[in-house]
């Protein structure tokens, strides 16, 4: 299987917290989606200007996913252009989860029976917090009362397939607030939840604000409490925590994200996207008007790495390790060989003993404690 990921480098407002590509004007908007329809004529092979690194080989694509920036943002005529090329141009799964990133005050009625005509039957809703004092905080466009609004508004439109988006770990946001965040997450019985603990990425505002002391820092011990509250509650109202950040009703699963942890092929369209096919990395350039200007000439605007065995296997580490599945040692003997499975298998003892992997038959599992340290430790288990 293959998936398809579509940037969208558009937003109303920039949320303090982001360093995801985007821009806040709309002045290249047209053009960029004339690109973008450009973009999925060289990568898919219908041309000969097509890029050898990211041929996927004819697999079929199942799952499409409409990222960002703000997709909900882009006119119906727009996604349907977008999503009739993609479909002239790749194999595409009738089955295909089709997903969509919405936030709250760009939903309405007639926009949700619009994304359903053009196929799209999976919504993630930005709502990051039920508490109107966070989102002021984060900078978002929405209130908590329209977060609720958006919600029965897709499923009175017939999407059953929705997650939303959270963030903890907030400076001021206290244990009760989180704790009553998650209880109207599980009130409501959304299917789906990712969960985000707040990082602070360099040349953000939330970055300059703390540094000059107008915001407090965050602060690891109370992030990982608020895990610890998380993991707790919803694996109590029967989600399945299936990877770090994410929570699952039964069959409820991502499956477009969870083919990135699998290590499936994907191509990436639009401004900042990456690319992966096994062997090779791919990734556009991160800003709007070289990417249009470079399509307008027929030349794909990215940069390619070729990832070497060594590479490939701590892809592997890294990706296996946050999943419920763990990392698989069979597989690594299998694909790179006995010394692989060696060094990880001596790298991770420290790791056993402390309580914070645990060893089924050929898989390592993090357990709870060790989920909080994951990055380290898969960082550790890196073959160098």
């Amino acid at each position: 299987m293959a998936g398809i990921y579509i940037h969208i480098p558009f937003c109303k407002k920039a949320c303090h917290y982001c360093n995801f590509h985007f821009s806040t004007s709309f002045s290249l908007r047209e053009a960029f989606v004339a690109a973008l329809l450009h973009e999925i004529t060289l990568v898919s092979g219908s041309s000969p200007a097509q890029n050898a690194y990211l041929a996927l080989n004819g697999e079929q694509i199942e799952t499409i996913y409409f990222g960002g920036g703000t997709p909900s943002l882009l006119h119906a005529a727009e996604l349907d252009a977008i999503l009739t090329k993609i479909r002239s141009s790749y194999p595409v799964s009738p089955q295909a989860e089709i997903t969509l990133e919405a936030n709250p005050d760009d939903i309405s009625a007639c926009k949700l029976a619009e994304w359903k005509r053009s196929g799209i039957n999976r919504l993630s809703i930005g709502v990051q917090s039920f508490l109107d004092a966070e989102l002021q905080w984060m900078n978002r466009a929405h209130t908590a009362a329209q977060s609720l609004r958006a919600l029965e508004a897709s499923r009175e439109a017939g999407f059953n397939n929705i997650t939303i988006d959270l963030i903890y770990g907030t400076p001021g946001l206290s244990n009760e607030q989180w704790e009553q965040t998650i209880t109207t997450a599980i009130e409501l019985n959304v299917p789906h939840l990712s969960c985000y603990a707040l990082t602070v990425e360099p040349a953000t505002a939330l970055n300059r604000l703390i540094e000059k002391g107008k915001s407090p820092d965050v602060d690891p011990e109370k992030q990982a409490t608020h895990f610890q509250m998380l993991v707790n509650r919803l694996e109590e109202a029967g989600y399945e925590h299936y990877e770090i950040s994410n929570f699952a009703k039964k069959g409820m699963r991502s499956r477009h994200n969870s083919s990135y942890w699998q290590g499936s092929h994907y191509v990436g369209l639009g401004p900042s996207a990456h690319s992966f096919n096994g062997v090779s990395r791919q990734w556009n350039v991160a800003n709007n008007a070289l990417y249009i200007s470079s399509l307008q000439k027929g030349m794909l605007p990215a940069e390619v790495e070729l990832l070497t065995p060594t590479q490939q296997l701590n892809e592997y580490i890294m990706t296996s390790l946050r999943t419920v599945e763990g990392l698989d040692l069979i597989h690594i003997d299998q694909r790179f060989g006995q010394q692989a499975v060696k060094h990880i298998h001596d790298a991770m003892q420290k790791y056993q003993r402390s309580g914070k992997i645990a060893v089924d038959q050929a898989r390592l599992q993090l357990t709870r404690e060790g989920k909080l340290f994951a990055d380290g430790i898969a960082a550790d288990l890196f073959v160098v």
